[in-house]
């Protein structure tokens, strides 16, 4: 089921272990969203006494998707949780994705983990490259840092 004519730069190694790594890099990065995003709200409530009342609730989603975007697209190539579990996002041609689909990347994973459930991360066991339905339909592919 591995589509490797698009995938020629990366060894059946450089997968290994990058599905288990990723399901532990949302924990930590839902974390960090999540502590970003209480902050604001604080300094949100804080500065406009309580006006900014409206602009909560799409906080979380906005603060994700931009959290995503920049550490996806940035040098580290992965958010935070990636990082600390060894794992980074390049293109299928190997190179680091641009923010615009990092960002689209990132809104795809919450989209289809809150609509299909967290069950939708199965999909990635079927497939000899761990990559999941928003890898393939961003063009993305997770691998273990430091693979060529």
């Amino acid at each position: 089921m591995n589509d490797t004519t698009t995938l020629a730069p990366y060894a059946p190694q450089d997968f290994s272990g990058v599905l288990t790594g990723r399901c532990l890099a949302v924990i930590i990065d839902l974390i960090i969203v999540g502590l970003i995003t209480f902050a604001i709200w604080i300094l949100l409530l804080l500065s406009t006494f309580g006006l900014a009342f409206v602009f909560l609730p799409p906080l979380f989603p906005v603060v994700g998707l931009i959290y995503s975007g920049l550490t996806v697209s940035g040098e580290g190539r992965g958010t935070v949780g990636m990082r600390m579990f060894g794992v980074e996002m390049r293109t299928t041609s190997g190179q680091t994705p641009p923010f615009i689909v990092a960002a689209v990347h990132a809104v795809f994973f919450y989209v289809s983990v809150t609509m299909l459930t967290p069950l939708v991360l199965l999909f990635g066991l079927l497939r000899d490259d761990r990559r999941l339905l928003h890898d393939l339909l961003t063009g993305l592919v997770a691998v273990r840092r430091g693979s060529p």
